[in-house]
Protein backbone atom coordinates (compact mmCIF):
# COMPACT_ATOMS: atom_id res chain seq x y z
CA UNK A 1 0.00 0.00 0.00
CA UNK A 2 2.66 2.47 -1.08
CA UNK A 3 0.46 4.17 -3.67
CA UNK A 4 -2.13 6.89 -3.17
CA UNK A 5 -5.73 6.13 -4.15
CA UNK A 6 -8.53 8.54 -5.04
CA UNK A 7 -12.25 8.21 -5.74
CA UNK A 8 -15.52 10.10 -5.83
CA UNK A 9 -17.26 9.09 -2.60
CA UNK A 10 -20.72 10.44 -3.48
CA UNK A 11 -23.17 9.37 -6.18
CA UNK A 12 -22.89 9.98 -9.90
CA UNK A 13 -25.99 12.17 -10.11
CA UNK A 14 -26.26 15.92 -9.47
CA UNK A 15 -26.39 16.72 -5.75
CA UNK A 16 -25.88 19.63 -3.37
CA UNK A 17 -22.49 18.33 -2.21
CA UNK A 18 -19.93 16.04 -3.82
CA UNK A 19 -16.93 14.45 -2.12
CA UNK A 20 -13.59 13.29 -3.53
CA UNK A 21 -11.29 11.47 -1.14
CA UNK A 22 -7.63 10.45 -1.12
CA UNK A 23 -5.64 7.97 0.96
CA UNK A 24 -1.96 7.13 0.88
CA UNK A 25 1.49 8.65 1.42
CA UNK A 26 0.96 11.48 -1.12
CA UNK A 27 -2.60 12.37 -0.11
CA UNK A 28 -1.80 15.64 1.66
CA UNK A 29 0.82 16.67 -0.91
CA UNK A 30 -1.68 16.19 -3.76
CA UNK A 31 -4.36 18.09 -1.86
CA UNK A 32 -1.95 21.02 -1.49
CA UNK A 33 -1.43 21.15 -5.25
CA UNK A 34 -5.13 21.48 -6.08
CA UNK A 35 -6.60 23.22 -3.03
CA UNK A 36 -5.67 26.77 -2.03
CA UNK A 37 -7.06 28.05 1.29
CA UNK A 38 -8.48 31.57 1.06
CA UNK A 39 -7.17 32.32 4.55
CA UNK A 40 -4.28 30.72 6.37
CA UNK A 41 -1.62 28.15 5.71
CA UNK A 42 -1.56 25.39 3.07
CA UNK A 43 -3.15 22.03 3.91
CA UNK A 44 0.16 20.42 4.92
CA UNK A 45 0.31 22.89 7.81
CA UNK A 46 -3.33 22.61 8.83
CA UNK A 47 -4.53 20.67 11.85
CA UNK A 48 -5.96 17.21 11.22
CA UNK A 49 -9.74 16.97 10.78
CA UNK A 50 -10.18 20.73 10.39
CA UNK A 51 -12.38 21.92 7.53
CA UNK A 52 -10.72 24.67 5.49
CA UNK A 53 -12.48 26.92 2.97
CA UNK A 54 -10.72 27.70 -0.29
CA UNK A 55 -10.34 27.36 -4.04
CA UNK A 56 -10.34 24.03 -5.85
CA UNK A 57 -8.28 24.25 -9.03
CA UNK A 58 -7.81 21.87 -11.96
CA UNK A 59 -4.44 20.56 -13.18
CA UNK A 60 -3.92 23.67 -15.36
CA UNK A 61 -4.42 25.90 -12.33
CA UNK A 62 -7.81 27.23 -13.43
CA UNK A 63 -10.47 27.79 -10.78
CA UNK A 64 -12.82 24.81 -10.69
CA UNK A 65 -14.91 25.43 -7.57
CA UNK A 66 -15.02 27.01 -4.12
CA UNK A 67 -15.29 24.37 -1.41
CA UNK A 68 -13.83 22.74 1.65
CA UNK A 69 -10.87 20.47 2.31
CA UNK A 70 -9.76 18.47 5.32
CA UNK A 71 -6.77 16.24 6.03
CA UNK A 72 -6.14 13.46 8.58
CA UNK A 73 -2.72 12.10 9.36
CA UNK A 74 -1.64 8.51 9.88
CA UNK A 75 -2.30 6.53 11.94
CA UNK A 76 -5.30 8.50 13.26
CA UNK A 77 -7.47 8.40 10.15
CA UNK A 78 -10.18 6.15 8.77
CA UNK A 79 -7.71 4.13 6.68
CA UNK A 80 -4.76 4.45 9.06
CA UNK A 81 -2.90 6.41 6.33
CA UNK A 82 -2.63 10.08 5.47
CA UNK A 83 -5.97 11.08 3.95
CA UNK A 84 -7.52 14.15 2.36
CA UNK A 85 -11.08 14.96 1.38
CA UNK A 86 -12.47 17.62 -0.94
CA UNK A 87 -16.06 18.77 -0.39
CA UNK A 88 -17.29 20.53 -3.52
CA UNK A 89 -20.61 21.41 -5.07
CA UNK A 90 -22.16 18.20 -6.35
CA UNK A 91 -21.62 18.68 -10.08
CA UNK A 92 -20.51 15.40 -11.71
CA UNK A 93 -18.36 17.45 -14.13
CA UNK A 94 -16.56 19.24 -11.27
CA UNK A 95 -15.94 16.00 -9.38
CA UNK A 96 -14.71 14.14 -12.45
CA UNK A 97 -12.40 16.98 -13.47
CA UNK A 98 -10.93 17.09 -9.95
CA UNK A 99 -10.45 13.32 -9.95
CA UNK A 100 -8.69 13.42 -13.33
CA UNK A 101 -6.37 16.13 -12.00
CA UNK A 102 -5.45 13.87 -9.07
CA UNK A 103 -4.75 10.99 -11.45
CA UNK A 104 -2.49 13.26 -13.53
CA UNK A 105 -0.52 14.08 -10.36
CA UNK A 106 0.08 10.40 -9.56
CA UNK A 107 -2.93 9.08 -7.67
CA UNK A 108 -4.76 6.03 -9.00
CA UNK A 109 -8.42 5.07 -9.04
CA UNK A 110 -9.44 3.33 -5.83
CA UNK A 111 -10.95 -0.11 -6.20
CA UNK A 112 -14.31 -1.18 -4.75
CA UNK A 113 -14.15 -0.85 -0.97
CA UNK A 114 -10.42 -0.12 -1.02
CA UNK A 115 -10.57 2.65 1.59
CA UNK A 116 -12.28 0.32 4.06
CA UNK A 117 -10.00 -2.56 3.06
CA UNK A 118 -6.99 -0.40 3.94
CA UNK A 119 -8.64 0.42 7.28
CA UNK A 120 -8.91 -3.32 7.96
CA UNK A 121 -5.36 -4.13 6.83
CA UNK A 122 -3.99 -1.27 8.94
CA UNK A 123 -5.79 -2.52 12.04
CA UNK A 124 -8.35 0.28 12.20
CA UNK A 125 -11.33 -2.07 11.83
CA UNK A 126 -12.02 -5.73 12.54
CA UNK A 127 -13.33 -7.63 9.52
CA UNK A 128 -16.87 -7.96 10.88
CA UNK A 129 -16.87 -4.20 11.58
CA UNK A 130 -15.65 -3.53 8.04
CA UNK A 131 -18.53 -5.64 6.67
CA UNK A 132 -20.88 -3.47 8.71
CA UNK A 133 -19.85 -0.47 6.58
CA UNK A 134 -21.54 -2.06 3.55
CA UNK A 135 -24.50 -3.11 5.69
CA UNK A 136 -25.13 0.41 6.98
CA UNK A 137 -24.99 1.80 3.43
CA UNK A 138 -27.46 -0.84 2.23
CA UNK A 139 -29.74 -0.65 5.29
CA UNK A 140 -33.43 -0.33 4.40
CA UNK A 141 -34.85 -0.20 7.94
CA UNK A 142 -33.92 1.65 11.11
CA UNK A 143 -33.43 -1.75 12.78
CA UNK A 144 -30.84 -2.77 10.16
CA UNK A 145 -29.06 0.59 10.42
CA UNK A 146 -28.83 0.39 14.22
CA UNK A 147 -27.49 -3.15 14.12
CA UNK A 148 -24.90 -2.26 11.46
CA UNK A 149 -23.83 0.89 13.34
CA UNK A 150 -23.25 -1.12 16.51
CA UNK A 151 -21.28 -3.73 14.55
CA UNK A 152 -19.21 -0.92 13.08
CA UNK A 153 -18.33 0.12 16.62
CA UNK A 154 -17.11 -3.44 17.35
CA UNK A 155 -20.13 -5.15 18.96
CA UNK A 156 -19.48 -8.56 17.39
CA UNK A 157 -15.79 -8.41 18.28
CA UNK A 158 -16.66 -7.60 21.88
CA UNK A 159 -19.27 -10.37 21.98
CA UNK A 160 -16.84 -13.08 20.91
CA UNK A 161 -13.79 -11.47 22.52
CA UNK A 162 -14.58 -12.96 25.92
CA UNK A 163 -15.02 -16.42 24.42
CA UNK A 164 -11.78 -16.17 22.44
CA UNK A 165 -9.78 -14.91 25.42
CA UNK A 166 -11.08 -17.70 27.69
CA UNK A 167 -10.15 -20.35 25.13
CA UNK A 168 -6.78 -18.70 24.54
CA UNK A 169 -6.03 -18.75 28.28
CA UNK A 170 -6.92 -22.43 28.41
CA UNK A 171 -4.69 -23.26 25.43
CA UNK A 172 -1.81 -21.16 26.78
CA UNK A 173 -1.97 -22.93 30.16
CA UNK A 174 -1.84 -26.35 28.51
CA UNK A 175 1.13 -25.50 26.30
CA UNK A 176 3.01 -23.80 29.16
CA UNK A 177 2.78 -26.97 31.25
CA UNK A 178 3.76 -29.09 28.25
CA UNK A 179 6.70 -26.93 27.13
CA UNK A 180 8.10 -25.99 30.57
CA UNK A 181 7.70 -29.02 32.80
CA UNK A 182 10.40 -27.82 35.21
CA UNK A 183 8.75 -24.48 35.87
CA UNK A 184 6.47 -23.87 38.84
CA UNK A 185 3.22 -23.83 36.81
CA UNK A 186 -0.09 -25.11 38.15
CA UNK A 187 -0.97 -28.52 36.69
CA UNK A 188 -3.36 -28.51 33.77
CA UNK A 189 -6.62 -30.38 34.38
CA UNK A 190 -9.67 -30.47 32.11
CA UNK A 191 -12.00 -30.39 35.11
CA UNK A 192 -10.83 -26.87 35.86
CA UNK A 193 -12.00 -25.73 32.44
CA UNK A 194 -15.33 -27.57 32.28
CA UNK A 195 -17.34 -24.38 32.86
CA UNK A 196 -15.20 -22.53 30.30
CA UNK A 197 -15.98 -25.05 27.55
CA UNK A 198 -19.68 -25.26 28.30
CA UNK A 199 -20.00 -21.49 28.66
CA UNK A 200 -18.24 -20.91 25.32
CA UNK A 201 -20.56 -23.38 23.61
CA UNK A 202 -23.62 -21.68 25.07
CA UNK A 203 -22.42 -18.22 24.01
CA UNK A 204 -21.72 -19.35 20.44
CA UNK A 205 -25.04 -21.18 20.22
CA UNK A 206 -26.91 -18.03 21.27
CA UNK A 207 -24.98 -15.90 18.77
CA UNK A 208 -25.63 -18.32 15.90
CA UNK A 209 -29.34 -18.35 16.74
CA UNK A 210 -29.55 -14.64 15.81
CA UNK A 211 -28.71 -15.33 12.15
CA UNK A 212 -32.21 -16.42 11.14
CA UNK A 213 -33.62 -13.07 12.29
CA UNK A 214 -30.63 -11.12 11.01
CA UNK A 215 -31.01 -12.58 7.52
CA UNK A 216 -34.66 -11.53 7.36
CA UNK A 217 -33.82 -8.14 8.86
CA UNK A 218 -31.27 -7.31 6.17
CA UNK A 219 -32.71 -9.01 3.10
CA UNK A 220 -36.39 -8.67 3.90
CA UNK A 221 -39.04 -11.26 4.74
CA UNK A 222 -40.02 -13.31 1.64
CA UNK A 223 -43.77 -12.71 1.48
CA UNK A 224 -46.34 -14.06 -0.98
CA UNK A 225 -49.84 -12.62 -1.55
CA UNK A 226 -52.09 -15.48 -2.68
CA UNK A 227 -55.76 -15.90 -3.41
CA UNK A 228 -58.17 -16.92 -6.11
CA UNK A 229 -58.59 -14.65 -9.17
CA UNK A 230 -60.14 -11.24 -8.47
CA UNK A 231 -59.88 -11.65 -4.70
CA UNK A 232 -58.19 -8.26 -4.38
CA UNK A 233 -54.51 -9.26 -4.25
CA UNK A 234 -53.22 -6.66 -6.72
CA UNK A 235 -55.40 -3.93 -5.19
CA UNK A 236 -53.90 -4.80 -1.80
CA UNK A 237 -50.36 -4.60 -3.22
CA UNK A 238 -51.09 -1.18 -4.71
CA UNK A 239 -52.61 0.04 -1.43
CA UNK A 240 -49.59 -1.10 0.57
CA UNK A 241 -47.15 0.49 -1.89
CA UNK A 242 -49.13 3.71 -2.20
CA UNK A 243 -49.15 3.68 -6.01
CA UNK A 244 -50.51 1.53 -8.85
CA UNK A 245 -47.82 -1.09 -9.35
CA UNK A 246 -50.12 -3.90 -10.52
CA UNK A 247 -52.90 -3.74 -13.13
CA UNK A 248 -56.34 -4.04 -11.55
CA UNK A 249 -59.47 -4.89 -13.57
CA UNK A 250 -62.78 -6.66 -12.98
CA UNK A 251 -61.65 -9.46 -15.31
CA UNK A 252 -60.48 -12.52 -13.32
CA UNK A 253 -56.97 -13.72 -14.17
CA UNK A 254 -55.48 -10.31 -15.04
CA UNK A 255 -52.28 -11.09 -13.10
CA UNK A 256 -50.51 -13.92 -14.92
CA UNK A 257 -47.02 -13.60 -13.50
CA UNK A 258 -45.45 -12.71 -10.19
CA UNK A 259 -44.74 -9.06 -9.32
CA UNK A 260 -42.07 -8.36 -6.71
CA UNK A 261 -41.59 -5.22 -4.61
CA UNK A 262 -40.03 -4.27 -1.26
CA UNK A 263 -41.92 -2.32 1.36
CA UNK A 264 -41.93 -1.54 5.07
CA UNK A 265 -44.91 -2.89 6.97
CA UNK A 266 -45.10 -2.75 10.75
CA UNK A 267 -41.48 -1.65 10.76
CA UNK A 268 -40.44 -4.89 9.04
CA UNK A 269 -38.98 -5.09 5.53
CA UNK A 270 -41.04 -7.36 3.27
CA UNK A 271 -39.99 -8.75 -0.11
CA UNK A 272 -43.54 -8.88 -1.35
CA UNK A 273 -44.64 -11.05 -4.29
CA UNK A 274 -48.07 -10.56 -5.84
CA UNK A 275 -49.06 -13.82 -7.52
CA UNK A 276 -51.50 -15.00 -10.17
CA UNK A 277 -54.89 -16.14 -8.89
CA UNK A 278 -54.83 -19.82 -7.94
CA UNK A 279 -57.52 -21.88 -9.71
CA UNK A 280 -57.94 -24.71 -12.20
CA UNK A 281 -57.57 -23.34 -15.72
CA UNK A 282 -57.17 -24.63 -19.27
CA UNK A 283 -55.31 -21.49 -20.35
CA UNK A 284 -51.61 -22.54 -20.61
CA UNK A 285 -50.32 -19.03 -19.84
CA UNK A 286 -52.53 -18.65 -16.77
CA UNK A 287 -51.62 -22.21 -15.69
CA UNK A 288 -47.94 -21.24 -15.75
CA UNK A 289 -48.77 -18.24 -13.54
CA UNK A 290 -50.63 -20.50 -11.09
CA UNK A 291 -47.62 -22.81 -10.91
CA UNK A 292 -45.38 -19.85 -10.13
CA UNK A 293 -47.83 -18.76 -7.43
CA UNK A 294 -47.48 -22.12 -5.71
CA UNK A 295 -43.68 -21.86 -5.98
CA UNK A 296 -43.82 -18.39 -4.41
CA UNK A 297 -45.71 -19.85 -1.44
CA UNK A 298 -43.17 -22.67 -1.02
CA UNK A 299 -40.34 -20.09 -0.95
CA UNK A 300 -42.11 -17.62 1.35
CA UNK A 301 -41.60 -17.16 5.07
CA UNK A 302 -44.85 -15.20 5.28
CA UNK A 303 -48.04 -15.80 3.28
CA UNK A 304 -50.87 -13.27 3.06
CA UNK A 305 -53.92 -15.29 2.00
CA UNK A 306 -56.56 -13.01 0.47
CA UNK A 307 -60.22 -14.08 0.63
CA UNK A 308 -62.90 -11.91 -0.99
CA UNK A 309 -65.17 -11.00 1.91
CA UNK A 310 -67.86 -9.55 -0.39
CA UNK A 311 -68.55 -12.96 -1.94
CA UNK A 312 -69.48 -16.36 -0.60
CA UNK A 313 -66.65 -18.63 0.53
CA UNK A 314 -65.65 -21.19 -2.13
CA UNK A 315 -63.69 -24.41 -2.35
CA UNK A 316 -60.98 -22.42 -4.13
CA UNK A 317 -60.77 -20.18 -1.03
CA UNK A 318 -60.50 -23.29 1.14
CA UNK A 319 -57.60 -24.51 -0.99
CA UNK A 320 -55.89 -21.12 -0.55
CA UNK A 321 -56.20 -21.40 3.24
CA UNK A 322 -54.80 -24.93 3.25
CA UNK A 323 -51.88 -23.73 1.15
CA UNK A 324 -51.24 -20.79 3.51
CA UNK A 325 -51.22 -23.08 6.53
CA UNK A 326 -48.14 -24.85 5.12
CA UNK A 327 -46.05 -21.65 5.38
CA UNK A 328 -43.88 -20.81 8.43
CA UNK A 329 -46.07 -17.73 9.05
CA UNK A 330 -49.40 -16.73 7.52
CA UNK A 331 -52.24 -14.23 7.86
CA UNK A 332 -55.68 -14.29 6.26
CA UNK A 333 -56.91 -11.00 4.80
CA UNK A 334 -60.66 -10.67 4.34
CA UNK A 335 -60.61 -8.23 1.43
CA UNK A 336 -63.11 -5.66 0.09
CA UNK A 337 -64.31 -4.79 3.57
CA UNK A 338 -65.87 -1.60 2.17
CA UNK A 339 -68.39 -3.72 0.19
CA UNK A 340 -69.78 -5.53 3.22
CA UNK A 341 -69.43 -9.16 4.28
CA UNK A 342 -70.95 -12.26 2.75
CA UNK A 343 -68.25 -14.66 3.91
CA UNK A 344 -69.10 -16.59 7.06
CA UNK A 345 -66.55 -17.59 9.69
CA UNK A 346 -63.51 -18.96 7.93
CA UNK A 347 -62.40 -22.58 8.50
CA UNK A 348 -58.89 -21.74 9.69
CA UNK A 349 -56.93 -21.16 12.87
CA UNK A 350 -54.87 -18.46 11.18
CA UNK A 351 -55.42 -14.82 12.26
CA UNK A 352 -58.07 -13.12 10.09
CA UNK A 353 -57.86 -9.37 9.37
CA UNK A 354 -60.62 -7.50 7.45
CA UNK A 355 -59.03 -5.04 5.01
CA UNK A 356 -60.07 -2.60 2.29
CA UNK A 357 -57.69 -1.46 -0.43
CA UNK A 358 -60.13 1.39 -1.19
CA UNK A 359 -60.45 2.93 2.28
CA UNK A 360 -57.23 1.63 3.84
CA UNK A 361 -59.25 -0.04 6.58
CA UNK A 362 -57.27 -2.81 8.27
CA UNK A 363 -53.86 -1.95 6.81
CA UNK A 364 -52.61 -0.62 10.14
CA UNK A 365 -53.85 -3.78 11.87
CA UNK A 366 -52.04 -5.81 9.21
CA UNK A 367 -48.82 -3.96 10.03
CA UNK A 368 -49.25 -4.68 13.73
CA UNK A 369 -49.87 -8.37 12.99
CA UNK A 370 -46.68 -8.59 10.91
CA UNK A 371 -44.76 -6.84 13.69
CA UNK A 372 -46.08 -9.40 16.21
CA UNK A 373 -45.06 -12.32 13.97
CA UNK A 374 -41.50 -10.99 13.73
CA UNK A 375 -40.57 -9.50 17.12
CA UNK A 376 -37.16 -7.95 17.59
CA UNK A 377 -34.54 -10.36 19.01
CA UNK A 378 -33.92 -9.96 22.72
CA UNK A 379 -30.26 -9.11 22.18
CA UNK A 380 -28.48 -5.75 22.00
CA UNK A 381 -28.16 -4.04 18.61
CA UNK A 382 -24.99 -5.11 16.85
CA UNK A 383 -25.04 -8.66 18.23
CA UNK A 384 -27.22 -10.02 15.43
CA UNK A 385 -25.41 -11.95 12.70
CA UNK A 386 -26.52 -10.73 9.28
CA UNK A 387 -24.42 -12.50 6.69
CA UNK A 388 -23.66 -16.09 5.76
CA UNK A 389 -19.87 -15.77 6.15
CA UNK A 390 -20.19 -14.71 9.75
CA UNK A 391 -22.76 -17.40 10.53
CA UNK A 392 -20.63 -20.09 8.88
CA UNK A 393 -17.56 -19.11 10.93
CA UNK A 394 -19.55 -19.12 14.18
CA UNK A 395 -21.12 -22.45 13.17
CA UNK A 396 -17.71 -24.06 12.71
CA UNK A 397 -16.50 -22.62 16.01
CA UNK A 398 -19.58 -24.04 17.75
CA UNK A 399 -19.07 -27.44 16.12
CA UNK A 400 -15.48 -27.52 17.40
CA UNK A 401 -16.57 -26.45 20.89
CA UNK A 402 -19.24 -29.16 21.07
CA UNK A 403 -16.64 -31.71 19.94
CA UNK A 404 -14.32 -30.48 22.68
CA UNK A 405 -17.07 -30.86 25.28
CA UNK A 406 -17.87 -34.38 24.03
CA UNK A 407 -14.17 -35.35 24.15
CA UNK A 408 -13.92 -34.06 27.71
CA UNK A 409 -17.02 -36.01 28.84
CA UNK A 410 -15.63 -39.19 27.27
CA UNK A 411 -12.42 -38.79 29.27
CA UNK A 412 -10.12 -38.21 26.30
CA UNK A 413 -6.67 -36.74 26.79
CA UNK A 414 -6.24 -32.95 27.05
CA UNK A 415 -4.40 -32.70 23.72
CA UNK A 416 -7.46 -34.02 21.84
CA UNK A 417 -9.72 -31.52 23.63
CA UNK A 418 -7.28 -28.68 22.95
CA UNK A 419 -7.13 -29.55 19.24
CA UNK A 420 -10.86 -28.81 19.03
CA UNK A 421 -10.50 -25.67 21.16
CA UNK A 422 -7.86 -24.30 18.81
CA UNK A 423 -10.08 -25.13 15.84
CA UNK A 424 -12.80 -22.97 17.42
CA UNK A 425 -10.30 -20.15 17.95
CA UNK A 426 -9.26 -20.26 14.30
CA UNK A 427 -12.90 -20.04 13.19
CA UNK A 428 -13.53 -17.08 15.50
CA UNK A 429 -10.38 -15.46 14.12
CA UNK A 430 -11.95 -15.62 10.66
CA UNK A 431 -14.91 -13.69 11.99
CA UNK A 432 -12.78 -10.78 13.20
CA UNK A 433 -10.13 -11.12 10.49
CA UNK A 434 -7.29 -12.42 12.67
CA UNK A 435 -6.94 -15.60 10.60
CA UNK A 436 -8.85 -14.95 7.37
CA UNK A 437 -7.43 -15.85 3.95
CA UNK A 438 -6.61 -13.13 1.42
CA UNK A 439 -9.06 -14.47 -1.19
CA UNK A 440 -11.87 -14.28 1.35
CA UNK A 441 -10.90 -10.71 2.22
CA UNK A 442 -10.88 -9.72 -1.45
CA UNK A 443 -14.32 -11.26 -2.00
CA UNK A 444 -15.75 -9.37 0.98
CA UNK A 445 -14.56 -5.95 -0.16
CA UNK A 446 -15.53 -6.56 -3.79
CA UNK A 447 -19.19 -5.99 -2.83
CA UNK A 448 -18.45 -2.47 -1.56
CA UNK A 449 -19.05 0.62 -3.65
CA UNK A 450 -16.10 2.56 -5.07
CA UNK A 451 -15.14 5.43 -2.76
CA UNK A 452 -15.87 3.57 0.47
Amino acid sequence: MTDTIAAIATGASVAAIGIVRLSGPQAITLADKLFHPLHGAPMREQESRRLVYGEVRDRAGALLDLGLCTVSRAPNSYTGEDTAEFQCHGSPVVLRTLLEALFALGARQAGAGEFTKRAFLNGRLELCAAEAVADIIDAETAESARNAASQLSGAIGRRIGGVYDALNDMSAHFHAVLDYPDEDIEDFTLARYCDTLEGASADLRALLATFARGKLMNRGIPTAIVGRPNAGKSSLLNALLGYERAIVTDVPGTTRDTIEEKLLLGGRLLRLTDTAGIRETADPVEALGVRRSREAVSNADLVLAVVDGSESFTEEDAEILRLAETAPHALVLLSKDDLGHKTAELPTKLPVIPVSAVTGEGLEALGEAVKALYPLPGVPAGEILTNARQAEAVGRALESMESACDAMRLGMTPDIVLTEVEGAMNALGELTGQSVREDVTNRIFARFCVGK
